[in-house]
């Protein structure tokens, strides 16, 4: 389908979820999948039909450096069971803004660059604001009753390896660096995480990105 079609199905269903509080979409998928770009996408067309939108990223509920490399810096399981605080996650962001919540929450508490905590004013959700939280492992068992809506965003492993050599080539230093740690710990995580949590079986839509223009919905 054209991606104008998948965005505008995407926020019909979206649309359509009624709850008492927020209603909080998760949008996982792999590295490079392309899941923090389906996200933004997914603001304006939300935001035409009235609704207020949040946006939030795993990407600010790290641990420390020295919880995530524990086990080493390229060590699959560390990836996958040590990089992000969900505890933080569900205290100050997934939970207030759940059934009986204050609505009171924070969209980030850390900040893996500078690998320091953040410290945000808290703000208020209105009751029909709709949570677009993009990221890795989000469909695992810590979290999966958490969210109202769930996305899984996938694409060849080898697709997004390509896309993770332009992108990071900076971040890491070079390209080789970058497909070492993708061959090392980022795949090989996502593989464990698959196969423990199943989130193509569990995620209310499954798209396939494998071409951004021309997405296909499982």
């Amino acid at each position: 389908m054209k991606r104008s079609h998948l965005l505008d199905y995407l926020v019909g269903r979206i649309i359509r979820i009624e709850q008492p509080h927020p209603v909080r979409v998760a949008i996982d998928g792999p590295d490079a999948a392309g899941k923090t770009t389906l996200a933004h996408e997914l603001v304006a067309p939300l935001q035409a039909h009235g609704r207020p939108v949040i946006r939030a990223s795993i990407d600010g509920f790290h641990n420390p450096a020295r919880i995530r490399h524990q086990r080493g810096g390229t060590s699959p399981e560390g990836y996958y069971l040590d990089s992000f605080n969900y505890q933080a996650l569900t205290e100050s962001l997934l939970a207030p803004l759940g059934p009986g919540g204050s609505r009171q929450y924070l969209r980030a508490v850390f900040d893996y660059r500078t690998d320091s905590e953040v410290r945000l004013p808290a703000q208020v959700a209105e009751e029909d604001a709709i949570l677009l939280f993009d990221g890795v492992f989000l469909l695992r068992p810590e979290l999966f009753e958490q969210w109202d809506f769930t996305i899984f965003v996938e694409a060849a492993f080898e697709t997004t390896l390509g896309r993770a050599e332009q992108r990071d080539e900076l971040l890491f230093g070079s390209i080789g660096e970058v497909r070492e740690r993708y061959l090392k710990r980022y795949i090989p995580g996502q593989k464990l995480y698959m196969a423990e949590s199943r989130p193509r079986e569990r995620a209310d839509v499954v798209v396939d990105n494998n071409d951004p223009q021309n997405p296909k919905v499982r």
